[in-house]
């Protein structure tokens, strides 16, 4: 298994905070400069993490520019770049990856986001429809992929057209490629042309589904496919710690905020999002949705909004147990980022392989 972490570059805090747009986001008591980025990057590299997983949308500063800058401040720990595909041309992409690794020694990784918010995407200036993103999303992945190899090449889709193009020699570092999605689109699209199928956190029987039939879709094409889990943790000594910890965080969620930030999910064309939405109901009545899993994170956060909630132990077990769902990869996270960096590395990881799974019910 590998282990990630999460780098809060709109900000942080003690409260559950958006990741991108203000709504539904907590007031950031942690200014994002590159200093305390920095500490949280190292509190990650001294925990055994791998790499630092960064948003991208409107509401969070450019990736690149940040995690060049966290890479000059930090020795080993990889930066697992978020880049929202149709954006910018998949050759220039080549060209800043191609750059990205020189100047920090070969530690990226790129998570090729497609976007679930007709309404942010617009903004963007970008109208294609849910299905056609993907579409294009596979093209600039192929197209990305190709710019590597070295030029020239030409290359003719829907969505890119490129004559005589390509890194004018082969990158020999090319960084490894996360996709998201949970829709049929974005599967097939993982299927043919990701390293890496990313997931936010839902039941373990949920997961396992997922990746057995993603898994098997990239066999269909003699292909082999690494998975990833996106969660946030609330680990304590003792799981009445933890779930007193989940209790405050529900206690800063204010019923405006969640009125926000629920309008603006419910106005998404994300299949991953209404899934997230689906486990708590947009309220608040029921919000364990599994053993030790906790969907209070989604009331306010988009994206990944469930929490893996008890004593090191029982997250340890949880997460053992997804690996034996066939879980590879786990991007983690917790408020505020730099502690419970510290926290999850020195408690939680030390445990995962050490227990035998415990079966949810």
């Amino acid at each position: 298994m590998t282990f990630h972490w999460f780098l809060p570059t709109s900000g942080d805090g003690d409260q559950v905070g958006a990741a991108t747009v203000t709504a539904g986001a907590a007031r950031h008591t942690r200014a994002a400069t590159v200093g305390y980025l920095t500490e949280v990057a190292r509190a990650a590299e001294a925990g055994g993490f791998s790499a630092l997983l960064t948003p991208v949308g409107s509401g969070c500063p450019d990736p690149w520019i940040v995690c060049a800058a966290v890479a000059q401040h930090t020795g080993r720990i990889g930066l697992l770049v978020a880049v929202r595909a149709g954006f910018a041309l998949p050759t220039l992409v080549a060209q800043q990856a191609e750059a990205f690794q020189a100047v920090s020694g070969g530690r990226l990784a790129l998570n090729v986001v497609t976007g679930g918010d007709p309404t942010e995407q617009r903004a963007y200036g970008d109208f294609l429809d849910h299905d056609a993103r993907y579409a294009r999303t596979g093209e600039f992945i192929e197209v990305l992929r190709r710019s590597w190899r070295g030029g020239p090449f030409d290359f003719a889709g829907e969505h890119y057209r490129v004559d005589g193009g390509g890194l004018a020699s082969p990158l020999t570092d090319p960084p490894p490629v996360y996709l998201g999605g949970a829709s049929p689109a974005a599967e097939a699209v993982a299927a043919r042309q990701a390293d890496a199928y990313l997931m936010w956190g839902e039941p373990p029987a949920a997961i396992a589904t997922r990746v057995a039939r993603v898994r098997a879709r990239a066999a269909e094409l003699g292909r082999t496919l690494r998975t990833g889990l996106r969660l946030h943790v609330i680990a304590r000594h003792t799981a009445a710690e933890a779930w007193a910890e989940a209790d405050r965080l529900r206690a800063g969620m204010s019923p405006e905020r969640i009125a926000a930030a629920q309008a603006r999910f419910g106005r998404m064309d994300s299949v991953g999002q209404a899934r997230m939405t689906a486990l708590h109901g947009g309220g608040s009545g029921r919000l364990a949705v599994a053993t030790n899993l906790w969907a209070g994170i989604g009331l306010v956060r988009e994206g990944a909004g469930t929490a893996l909630v008890g004593s090191y132990a029982e997250v340890a077990a949880r997460i053992d147990e997804y690996a034996h769902s066939g879980v590879d990869e786990f991007i983690l996270s917790g408020w505020p980022h730099r502690e419970e960096a510290e926290r999850v590395g020195a408690e939680v990881l030390p445990r995962v392989t050490a227990l035998p799974v415990a079966v949810s019910h």
